[in-house]
């Protein structure tokens, strides 16, 4: 039996290149989008594909899509949680509103597709929820700071989720690419706030111009991020986590050693906070003999 995989963000980049893989798969895919004209333009049309308007910020327009999709095809297998931007940025001049929308995207509008079709899922007692996630959800950078809230929320999110639908017959596999040549530099994914504060204009000047310069140079393939993420999916137990390029192995690495060097460095003092069971019998004592 083929699986039914349940794309989000599917009309560019990345998105397109899974469905594209999972359709080639001999799956059945529902490739969702902000513009469902956009989203079959850019994927093609096939008799396995569902094409459907998705706005993931919008609970209503969730629903009405698993229901599509589980009235089309009877079940969902695989869903890939791909949909989110970029609003990057030094965090003083990133606007509240601004913030709050990266998070509403890129952490609640996952949140949203999974809590939808999730029950779906475990009445298969069966499914793979696979989150895109970014090296950004791994270690943070300046110019990031939004962006990596969005993500480092996705990681602990999914982190936690893993074990609590894993008795349904549910997995969860985090991806965290590195940079690849996707549409998330271009200005249609990424939002740069305008100079406001001097300290930073010319650090932000220097960072758009080499992001601007970056996009479509970078260095890993989506086409063969999507199918090595078809063959992952396939396996009885994908990995929790998969770091997507070399970039990204090499994020990971860093961040292990970091997080071991922090642990040494005041281990001693980390170590010397537990509760000292006579001293505090002790105290007690002292202060009922001087309460009488």
């Amino acid at each position: 039996m083929s699986k039914v995989w349940f794309i989000t963000g599917a009309g560019r980049g990345m998105g397109t290149d899974i469905a594209k893989a999972a359709l080639t798969a001999g799956c059945k895919v529902v490739a969702t989008g902000r513009s469902k004209d956009k989203v079959l333009q850019a994927i093609g049309p096939s008799e396995n594909l569902l094409v459907l308007t998705l706005d993931v910020t919008n609970p209503s327009d969730v629903e009405s899509a698993v229901k599509a999709a589980v009235d089309r095809f009877g079940r969902i297998d695989v869903l890939v949680n791909n949909a989110g931007n970029f609003y990057a940025g030094f965090f003083e001049e990133i606007s509240p509103e601004d913030f709050r929308a990266q998070v509403e995207t890129n952490l609640f509008g996952s949140v949203n597709v999974a809590r939808a079709v999730l029950p779906v899922m475990r009445a298969q007692r069966s499914g793979l929820i696979v989150q895109i996630s970014s090296t950004a959800g791994i270690s943070g950078q300046e110019f990031c700071s939004a962006y990596a809230a969005s993500k480092f929320g996705v990681e602990g999110w999914i982190e936690s989720l893993t074990p609590e639908v894993a008795p349904f017959g549910i997995r969860t596999m985090l991806v965290e690419p590195g940079f690849f040549r996707t549409e998330l530099l271009t200005e249609e994914s990424t939002n740069y706030p305008e100079p406001s504060i001097d300290d930073y204009a010319e650090k932000t000047m220097q960072t758009v111009t080499a992001w601007k310069g970056m996009n479509g140079l970078q260095s890993g393939d989506p086409a063969k991020l999507a199918k090595v993420l078809i063959q992952l999916a396939g396996q009885d137990q994908p990995p929790l986590r998969w770091a997507a390029g070399a970039d990204a192995l090499g994020t990971f690495e860093l961040k292990a050693k970091l997080l071991l060097a922090q642990a040494d460095a005041y281990r001693e003092l980390s170590s010397s906070l537990a509760f000292d069971q006579a001293a505090g019998k002790k105290g007690r004592e002292e202060a009922e003999a001087g309460a009488r």
